[in-house]
């Protein structure tokens, strides 16, 4: 239970904390509200009065909806009223009526400043959470970075020794099949050397799909076709002498 009720606080916390941050995008914008506005009031002619005070009105504009995402409640309602009296200044007829509107609305803007400072407070409990937060971000991401690592690794060890494999493969079957050519070539030449019209063919071999053998059916299927070779040789030899016996009847 106790766990339970410091993982909820860790959210509220959090959560606030959150808020607060996003409030402070809104410091830049509600400092030059003050600073128009101020320029407003300070201004000796209608024509800068209403220049400055629209400036203010742009930026409180953009002050209000960051307030209003990060429920800034008190800030918001002064922004609004000052949003409310900076929009009366343009359409009054006289400096005085304008300069009326901007003096309310420099209070406010100054009141907003001081009440944004509050939304933007972190706590010390809040700011060590919020530290730890970060902490425990950074090292699940390092984990990660390890266990991609590990599997990339692994992946490599697993090819590697998939190549030694093949190799293996491929000098294993470099050598039976030398042998098969060895054989084939002693059994042509000793059908020649007995005068035999007749010659042996190298057995046909699918290398890439004798590849996907293991090596125990490799060697089977080498050890195959040289006995496969050897019987040929034998029975073509066997049919040379007899067609000689033959003709040496008939002679």
């Amino acid at each position: 239970m106790k766990k339970y009720y410091i993982f909820l606080l860790s959210l509220c916390f959090l959560s606030t904390a959150q808020a607060q941050t996003k409030c402070s995008e809104a410091n830049s914008d509600m400092n030059y509200a003050y600073s128009h506005v101020k320029s407003a009031y300070d201004s000796n002619n209608v024509s800068d009065l209403k220049y400055f005070a629209h400036r203010s009105l742009e930026a409180m504009n953009r002050v209000a909806p960051i307030l209003k995402d990060c429920d800034c409640q008190p800030t918001l309602s002064i922004v609004e009223r000052g949003i409310d009296l900076l929009s009366k200044v343009d359409p009054s007829e006289s400096w005085e009526d304008g300069r009326f509107y901007v003096k309310r609305a420099r209070e406010l803007a100054r009141e907003g400043i001081v009440s944004l400072d509050n939304c933007t407070q972190i706590s010390v409990e809040e700011e060590e959470l919020l530290s730890l937060e970060m902490e425990q971000s950074a090292l699940k991401q390092k984990q990660e970075e390890l266990k991609q690592q590990q599997q990339e690794l692994q992946q490599r060890m697993v090819a590697q020794q998939q190549k030694e494999i093949e190799i293996q493969k491929e000098l294993l079957i470099t050598s039976y099949d030398s042998a098969l050519s060895s054989n084939l070539k002693s059994y042509n030449e000793a059908l020649s050397n007995c005068e035999c019209n007749s010659q042996l063919d190298k057995p046909n071999l699918n290398i890439s799909e004798v590849m996907k053998f293991e090596n125990a059916k490799i060697k089977a299927t080498y050890v195959d076709k040289i006995k496969s070779l050897s019987a040929q040789y034998i029975l073509k030899l066997e049919n040379c002498l007899t067609q000689e016996s033959y003709s040496n009847v008939d002679d």
